[in-house]
């Protein structure tokens, strides 16, 4: 059983806590925390891009000339997309990008993603987190007992 352990706000040892082998010691599964995150960045696209094709242009309904007798190239719609303020030939179109990951491998990514945390060291367990007022000022000089200058997550065991 592997065990962590437990920090003061002064980042000093006050006990120990045991974890979940089958959680937090279970082997990293690169191909599903890759897919997980393909599919959560896929998600994020909205997907609302568009052009207008000829059809959807607004006007060209009649022939701009005849067809024979002028000189000029042979022309049905001023809307064509040859011509400036034509319509857009193989332009994109609204589209659902979503991925969907099913429950189970969702899952097992969260473990995978758990369990490179504890290998890396980068999960902390803190006893009491003590703060008068909610003020940035005093989150940060936390942080700094921890030596931590990147993003993190807070979890806590009790409703607010």
């Amino acid at each position: 059983m592997s065990q962590l352990n437990v920090l003061d706000m002064n980042n000093k040892v006050v006990g120990k806590v045991s974890l979940k082998e089958d959680i937090f010691n279970s082997e990293v599964k690169e191909h599903l925390l890759h897919k997980s995150v393909i599919a959560h960045l896929a998600n994020l696209r909205r997907g609302t891009h568009s052009t207008k094709n000829k059809s959807q242009v607004r006007g060209g309904g009649a022939k701009p000339w005849r067809q024979k007798g002028t000189g000029r190239a042979r022309a049905g719609s001023i809307r064509s997309p040859l011509w400036r303020g034509g319509g857009i030939t193989f332009g994109p179109t609204p589209r659902d990008y979503d991925h969907d990951v099913p429950k189970k491998m969702r899952r097992s990514a969260l473990i995978s993603a758990l369990s490179l945390k504890v290998k890396n060291g980068d999960i902390f367990v803190v006893d009491k987190i003590d703060i008068d007022k909610p003020k940035t000022k005093d989150v940060v000089s936390i942080l700094k007992n921890f030596k931590i200058d990147r993003s993190v997550l807070f979890l806590i065991d009790e409703k607010n």
